[in-house]
């Protein structure tokens, strides 16, 4: 055990003198714009809260209520006794806004996405996975029987070649999988060329849309209604925009969701989701739904972040998205990029750095998310102190 410790030991030290060790900060208030850090107050520029949601008194009333008529958990899973009333409703609520037959809960995205595959798709079938697409979907792909291809990102005539490839292969099935938005780039998935393809070749179609489910889309029912397309099967999460709680979906014909609940094992396995979750969940859903102004209150913020900071040198990935990554190439880029977030915290404003393996080695950078909670003041102080922090670091 001695030399394995220290094996361990070397390679945390090796991660460490490298500048990618993540460390994790303490927050000692309620998610929200504004938060309580062990370093003092700070603006909040890394949550996933994109509608402002994380700490609604609307969500927090619903989610007591729940507590106290459902009660705290189900100890079980859900097909032995692990089925409350408010499961179902917000199962079809999420199938209703998405435009699908029937949605069904997971304990997490992760866990939706490392189900489906293996239920699906058999040995001989294709899945055809996009190089950037979320680690939950990586994973479920290995877990399951079919033969795995990979294009690069958002490219169509690699796809093309891939889908090729699967139909010379004989597969049975093909199923194309992407992000609706890749999250650490901020860049959406060309879903309507991914939906010609697929019907060229007659391959289904999953989209994640954890990073659009809320805010992307006229209503916010993500990228599918942005582009005007229909996708075969969605998952996604109601741990980012719809409260910011935990638990995730696959939204889709009966069928795949009849199929899920006999075969998936993270859904048979897997604890119910907390009564008081769905219950804050199902009234984020309901708000999200008609949230026209949170919304554009949020467009407004990320295209503000973005002008600001391109006209003070930074350099973005170019997009719309309310993730808005800055930039740190080159090979010290993780080490910058770490000063740069912990000087901005001492400022005041609370962001993260994300180095390999999270990123490409070379494609350090801040990713940078907005939220409707956030204020046009709020928006021109994180910039200044990207400013300030950036000129402190490099002059060092």
């Amino acid at each position: 055990m001695f030399a394995f410790k220290q094996e361990i030991s070397e390679e945390l030290a090796a991660i460490e003198s490298a500048g990618l060790y993540k460390r994790e900060r303490e927050i000692t208030s309620a998610q929200g714009s504004e938060i309580e850090t062990a370093e003092g107050p700070a603006l909040n520029f890394c949550a996933n809260n994109y509608l402002g949601l994380a700490d609604d008194s609307r969500v927090r009333d619903a989610a007591h209520e729940a507590l106290d008529q459902w009660g705290f958990g189900m100890s079980s899973v859900r097909f032995i006794c692990g089925t409350q009333s408010p499961h179902r409703e917000l199962e079809r609520e999420l199938a209703s806004w998405l435009g699908t037959e029937d949605a069904i809960l997971f304990s997490s995205c992760f866990d939706a996405n490392g189900a489906i595959f293996d239920v699906l798709l058999r040995a001989g079938d294709a899945i055809i996975s996009d190089e950037l697409n979320h680690a939950s979907i990586i994973d479920g792909v290995r877990l399951c029987k079919a033969t795995r291809y990979r294009y690069r990102n958002a490219d169509m005539e690699d796809l093309r070649t891939q889908l090729e490839a699967a139909k010379a292969a004989g597969a049975p099935r093909i199923m194309i999988v992407t992000d609706g938005v890749f999250s650490m780039d901020g860049s959406y998935a060309p879903l309507p060329e991914i939906v010609a393809l697929a019907e060229e070749y007659g391959a289904l179609v999953m989209v994640d849309d954890s990073h659009a489910t809320g805010f992307v889309g006229a209503s916010g029912a993500g990228t599918p209604e942005l582009f005007g397309v229909t996708v075969d099967v969605l998952s996604g999460t109601l741990g980012k925009a719809l409260g910011g709680a935990s638990g995730g979906y696959i939204a889709g014909p009966q069928e795949i969701v009849d199929l899920l609940r006999q075969r998936a094992r993270p859904y048979l396995f897997s604890n119910t989701v907390a009564p008081s979750v769905v219950g804050g969940s199902l009234r984020a859903v309901r708000i999200a739904r008609h949230a026209d102004e949170s919304r554009a209150v949020l467009a407004r913020n990320a295209e503000l972040f973005r002008s600001l900071m391109e006209q003070a040198g930074f350099t973005l990935l170019p997009g719309s998205h309310a993730i808005v990554p800055v930039m740190f190439p080159g090979m010290q880029g993780a080490v910058l990029a770490g000063r740069v977030a912990d000087r901005m915290l001492e400022l005041g404003v609370y962001v993260i750095a994300f180095s390999y393996p999270v990123v490409p080695r070379g494609r350090a950078r801040i990713r940078v998310q907005l939220s409707a909670a956030h204020t046009e003041e709020d928006v021109r102080r994180c910039v200044a102190a990207f400013t300030q922090a950036r000129d402190e670091v490099l002059h060092r």
